[in-house]
């Protein structure tokens, strides 16, 4: 519980309180206005408690998801896995980023060396080579 009280999190409870208090104060009004002939006003009536709503659901989701990775990992057996899977030790993270494969090219089925096949692929190994770079800055 004590990481839902560093000041980034005080923050957000007080936006969330802040939000929350508008968004049903602005539905009160609506109410009144409704009940002094505007017709549309009904209608915002209904959606300003469900904008507090989603407040609430997004602040509530936070608190969550920040109250399960300040929980310790469970105790795991120690003895080796009888399965082929890979065994998950208590340092690594639940999800984990992509592994990015270098791939060969395939060369053409029937031999033969396209020039404009490969000087777009020239092209494209450049652009990728140069990330920051605009299509215009090739050199070739």
């Amino acid at each position: 519980m004590e990481r839902l009280w560093t000041p980034a999190w005080i923050v957000r409870h007080v936006a969330m309180v802040v939000l929350v208090a508008g968004c049903l104060g602005m539905g009160w009004w609506q109410v009144t206005r409704a009940a002094g002939g505007n017709a549309i006003s009904f209608g915002y009536a209904i959606e300003w408690p469900v904008f507090a709503a989603f407040v609430v659901f997004v602040w509530w989701r936070e608190v969550r998801q920040t109250l399960r990775a300040a929980d310790p990992a469970p105790a795991e057996d120690t003895a080796p896995s009888a399965g082929p899977g890979p065994s998950v030790t208590a340092g690594t993270p639940a999800v984990r980023r992509p592994v990015r494969v270098v791939r060969v090219p395939a060369a053409p089925a029937d031999g033969a060396d396209d020039a404009e096949l490969a000087a777009y692929n020239r092209y494209l190994s450049w652009l990728n080579a140069n990330p920051g770079a605009r299509p215009g800055d090739y050199p070739g």
